[in-house]
């Protein structure tokens, strides 16, 4: 999947909280979230239908954090409002026998375009880098009355921070070419783009190399 957070301003003056890892009980919270986030991700909006997008949205999001949350590489903040959506190095494949338990439900979040996603998100994996081994940023998305206000950042840091520890790379695929410009403070940097079949939207891979700790420090301060 692509990354899609936001940001912009808002007029949200709550501090940022502390990130945690996420639990079972948080999905459907952390799937509004993330529908908010993305509903006019270009990604999203290509695959989706214009009906009842902000349902398939969630719908779609709900499906996969009830696959990824069981990682424990999933984070989100008390009370949900944004989460990160981790894949360990060498778990960031999509599973076959996953997809194919899920193709009802998959059926009825895409609709029409089911074989567009289908080839989208095929498109993306094989245009994954194998190695070396990295972590997988699948998913990043505020709430938009939250965004602005550092909930990305605080969601992005357990995870980098143990990359820099273990000496791991990480890899993400930004759907928006304004967000490249964030990912770039937090050390990470383009090394390709995809063009989605069938005249799709561009995605930005962004790949980074583990840092040391006082400048991985320096760079998740913003």
């Amino acid at each position: 999947m692509s990354v899609g957070d936001q940001f912009t301003g808002s007029s949200n003056s709550r501090r940022p909280v502390e990130a945690r890892q996420a639990e079972h009980d948080d999905i459907p919270r952390m799937a509004m979230s993330l529908a908010r986030a993305f509903v006019d991700d270009p990604v999203s909006m290509w695959m989706l239908p214009r009906a009842r997008r902000q349902a398939r949205l969630r719908a779609m999001w709900a499906l996969m954090l009830r696959s990824q949350v069981p990682l424990a590489e999933t984070y989100t903040t008390p009370d949900a409002v944004g989460a990160a959506v981790w894949a360990p190095p060498g778990r960031w494949r999509l599973e076959l026998d996953a997809m194919a338990a899920f193709a009802g439900q998959f059926a009825s979040i895409f609709g029409p375009n089911l074989a567009k996603a289908v080839e989208v998100l095929s498109s993306v994996e094989e245009s994954h880098p194998s190695d070396p081994p990295h972590w997988y940023l699948a998913a990043l998305g505020t709430h938009p009355d939250w965004q602005g206000h550092g909930v990305g950042g605080s969601l992005l840091r357990p995870v980098l921070s143990r990359a820099d520890d273990e000496g791991v790379p990480a890899f993400l695929e930004s759907s928006k070419e304004r967000n490249v410009p964030y990912y770039r403070r937090f050390g990470f940097e383009v090394v390709g783009e995809i063009s989605l079949p069938g005249g799709g939207p561009m995605l930005w891979q962004m790949w980074r190399e583990p840092q040391p700790r006082q400048e991985a420090g320096e760079q998740h301060s913003g």
